[in-house]
C-alpha cells in the first residue's frame, strides 16, 4: 500500500486505518506534550510520540528542539512500531508538529504523511488509553542526511549563492516585537517571513496548491530554487517544507536550530519587516 502523497485526507485514513501506523504528536508551546488528551481520545490504533523526548534531543547549544541522535530515534521507532509500514502523523493545530515527524521519517526514507486538518477533522470513533506495539528488532540507526539540513554557519553562504530562507514564525515574532518566547527577538538577516499558519485555511486544512505556490512565488521561490526553512526551534519550519513538497519544490533544507540557536550567539540579528 502506497501513500497518496505527503498529505492524506480524513476519508483516505478511514479507508486505510489498519494499513498504516498512526502517530499522535499533539503538543503546544504553552503545555508541552499533550499526552493526557491522547489518553482521553485518539484515532484508533494511534501511538503517542513526545516532541520533546522522542523527536528531539535535550535543549542546548543546538537550540530548543535539536534532532535526536540516530541511535535514539531508532529506539523510538522500535518502541512505537515505526518500521517500513507507512506512517500517518497528526496533531490538533493544522499539522505544525505532525510535519516535524513527517520530515524526520521522510528524511531517512520511511514513507510518511500528515493527516490534513489533524484530529479536529476526524469524525470516526475515538479510542482511549495507550497503544504500545513494539516491533521485534530494528534496522539500526539511520544517519540524518546532510543534504536535507543546513547548519547555522552555512546559512550566509547559502543565501549568497541564491538560496531563499523562509521563517515560519508569526509576523510579529519575525519583526522582533517583544514576546515571551524570543529573547532576543528578531530574525536572521536575509530571511523572509512565511508564517506556517498562513498555509492553512480557516478550516485548519492546507490551502489549495495554487495558493501555496503563489506564496512561494511572492518570495522568489519556484521549483528550481533552493529553499531553506527555519522557525523558532526547527518544528513549524517543517510545515513550510511540507507545503513546498506539495508545490513540487524539492531542493529544500531544514535549519534545525533555527532562531533558538541563532539568537543565542554573536550572529547578526535583524528586526522589522
Amino acid at each position: 500500500m502506497e501513500l497518496p502523497g505527503p498529505l492524506v485526507t480524513r476519508e483516505w485514513l478511514a479507508e486505510h486505518l489498519t494499513e498504516v501506523r498512526i502517530v499522535d504528536v499533539r503538543w503546544a508551546i504553552d503545555t508541552g506534550p499533550q499526552k493526557d488528551a491522547y489518553l482521553q481520545g485518539h484515532i484508533p490504533g494511534a501511538v503517542f510520540a513526545d516532541l520533546d523526548i522522542d523527536l528531539s534531543s535535550p535543549p542546548g547549544s543546538g537550540g530548543r528542539h535539536p534532532l535526536p541522535s540516530p541511535e535514539h530515534f531508532a529506539e523510538v521507532r522500535t518502541r512505537l512500531g515505526l518500521d517500513e509500514t507507512p506512517v500517518v502523523a497528526y496533531d490538533n493545530r493544522g499539522g505544525p508538529v505532525a510535519s516535524r515527524l513527517w520530515w524526520m521519517l521522510d528524511a531517512i526514507g520511511v514513507p510518511a504523511a500528515v493527516l490534513d486538518g489533524g484530529i479536529s477533522v476526524w469524525t470516526g470513533e475515538l479510542e482511549t488509553g495507550e497503544n504500545v506495539t513494539p516491533r521485534e528488532g530494528t534496522d539500526g540507526p539511520v544517519p540524518w542526511p546532510t543534504a536535507r539540513i543546513v547548519e547555522a554557519d552555512a546559512v550566509p553562504a547559502e543565501l549568497r549563492s541564491g538560496a531563499v530562507l523562509i521563517d515560519a514564525r508569526s509576523r510579529e515574532r519575525f519583526r522582533g516585537d517583544p514576546n515571551p518566547i524570543d529573547d532576543p527577538a528578531g530574525h536572521i538577516p536575509g530571511a523572509a517571513s512565511h508564517p506556517w499558519d498562513e498555509n492553512i485555511t480557516d478550516a485548519g486544512v492546507f490551502a489549495e496548491v495554487d495558493v501555496l505556490r503563489r506564496r512561494f512565488e511572492d518570495e522568489g521561490v519556484n521549483t528550481d530554487s533552493t529553499l531553506l526553512a527555519s522557525c523558532g526551534s526547527g518544528v513549524t519550519a517543517c510545515h513550510n517544507l511540507l507545503a513546498a513538497r506539495l508545490c513540487g519544490i524539492e531542493d529544500t533544507k531544514l535549519y534545525v536550530g533555527s532562531w533558538s540557536q541563532w539568537s543565542q550567539s554573536d550572529r547578526p540579528i535583524e528586526t522589522g519587516e
